[in-house]
């Protein structure tokens, strides 16, 4: 399967179940038009304990790994940093499942999601002011350049909300990881 079919194996079938889902991560860096290879998907998910059987039936064992249903319920109750991976078993392919939980940013981030089409389809990626703050924020944890890179190309590209970033910015305590990203010089 080509990588530019990674995401439907499982964007499709969360858009089908109507469960809340934004893509993040290097596919949303690649959405906004910023070239970057990756080998699985990140997703953002809204997923309770309640709804728990539902998204065990839109990802039947047959066709993907998923976690236990004991994981799932337990990850759900998180208030942050839930996750879980999925693995659709005929390709292979896999997706990290970051689930909103409490998070406000996750969730003016799903509130405010873009569909975005790709070769005919629709597929919801987190808006671009998430994707720079998660992407500081991962940086701060890994100093890993590649989200550098990533913020600096997006800023390229893409129109953004710079007020909402900058309180953010101030909130989350992600100014000398937003200084770090400035393009030299500036």
């Amino acid at each position: 399967m080509p990588e530019i079919e990674l995401p439907w194996v499982f964007t499709e079938p969360l858009d089908r179940a109507e469960i809340g889902y934004m893509v993040v991560g290097a596919f949303a860096t690649m959405a906004f038009g910023v070239y970057r290879t990756t080998t699985d998907l990140d997703l953002v998910i809204s997923l309770t304990p309640g709804d728990v059987r539902k998204f065990e039936s839109t990802f039947p064992e047959a066709d993907y790994y998923r976690p236990p249903r004991e994981t799932l319920i337990e990850e759900s109750r998180r208030t942050a940093r839930g996750h879980f991976n999925l693995v659709h078993q005929a390709t292979q392919e896999r997706a990290d499942c970051y689930l909103a939980g409490t998070d406000p940013l996750q969730h003016w981030g799903l509130k405010n999601r873009r569909a975005i089409e790709l070769r005919g389809r629709r597929v919801w990626v987190a808006p671009p002011e998430l994707v720079i703050l998660k992407k500081l924020e991962f940086y701060r944890e890994g100093e890993s350049m590649k989200h550098v890179r990533d913020i600096r190309s997006v800023l390229e590209i893409v129109q953004i909300d710079r007020v909402m970033l900058e309180q953010q910015i101030e909130r989350l305590g992600l100014r000398e990881q937003w200084l770090a990203c400035q393009p030299p010089g500036h």
